[in-house]
């Protein structure tokens, strides 16, 4: 403050808000990394809950136990888990339920599937949405605006990480899929 005249100091927003193009591939082997996905798991789509959860644990390596529901009656959630933070000798535990959406890049998450998650949220409890495709721009701006402590992972997240961990040719995402997660 200098002599009665105010100074407000102004910070850059921290809600950012991701156009479609922002969270889809946008070079063609990313492309067809999430392709490759969508196809393998096309006739599986309750399959494609434990590939989520794989994916949650390359973004969230902090991750421990995670069980996939049934895929029916499933209560809302494919998967609950728990994410463990503080130091190793007295850490603490977070519970957290996922969705999973497999769904076309052409498909965005909208906000139902999304008010589906929030419902079955617990008091203290984190939600995790894995789509292969987007969310749309009223999903991100409700989440964000009430403050749901939900991460969206988009089909642009699903390439990074598994890029980041190796896997950055649809070759190398076929060889992944199929040790992991077998076909009938």
């Amino acid at each position: 403050m200098e002599g009665r005249a105010y100074t407000p100091l102004l910070a850059p927003a921290t809600t950012v808000i991701r156009s479609k193009a922002d969270q889809l591939p946008n070079d063609t082997v990313g492309q067809a990394i999430l392709e490759t996905i969508r196809q393998y798991f096309q006739d599986r789509p309750h399959d494609f809950e434990r590939c989520a959860v794989a994916i949650w644990r390359l973004i969230a390596p902090a991750t421990t136990s995670v069980d996939v529901t049934r895929p029916s009656r499933d209560g809302g959630r494919d998967a609950v888990g728990a994410y463990s933070l503080g130091p190793v000798a007295s850490p603490i535990s977070i519970d957290f339920a996922l969705e999973a959406k497999c769904y076309a890049a052409d498909n965005s998450v909208g906000v139902r599937e999304m008010s589906r998650l929030i419902s079955r949220l617990r008091h203290r409890n984190f939600g995790v949405l894995v789509s292969t495709s987007y969310f749309h721009k009223q999903v991100q701006e409700e989440v964000h605006e009430d403050g749901h402590p939900i991460v969206l992972v988009c089909g642009r997240d699903i390439v990074d990480a598994l890029r980041q961990h190796g896997h950055s040719t649809t070759g190398a995402v076929e060889q992944w899929l199929t040790q992991n997660f077998l076909s009938p």
